[in-house]
C-alpha cells in the first residue's frame, strides 16, 4: 500500500505515488461517475492499482494498492 495524491488538470487525472517519485496519468478506471468513482484502474505504465471507490472529490490523498505490474 502506497499514499498517492490525485489530482485533475484539463481533464486528465495525475496519479503521484512520492516515495517512488512517480507521476502517472490514469487511462481507465473501473468507477468513473461523480457519486462513486475509483476501484480498479490503469496507469500510463501499465501498473494496475486499487482506489476505495467513494465521491469523487479531487485533488485528495488516498491510501492505495498496486495489484499489478
Amino acid at each position: 500500500m502506497a499514499k498517492v495524491m490525485l489530482r485533475e488538470s484539463e481533464g486528465i487525472i495525475y496519479f503521484y505515488v512520492a516515495k517512488k517519485d512517480m507521476e502517472e496519468t490514469i487511462e481507465t478506471l473501473e468507477f468513473d461517475s461523480e457519486e462513486k468513482w475509483g476501484g480498479e484502474c490503469e496507469l500510463s505504465n501499465g501498473e494496475t492499482w486499487w482506489i476505495q471507490p467513494g465521491p469523487k472529490s479531487l485533488p485528495k490523498e488516498e491510501v492505495c494498492k498496486k495489484i499489478a505490474d
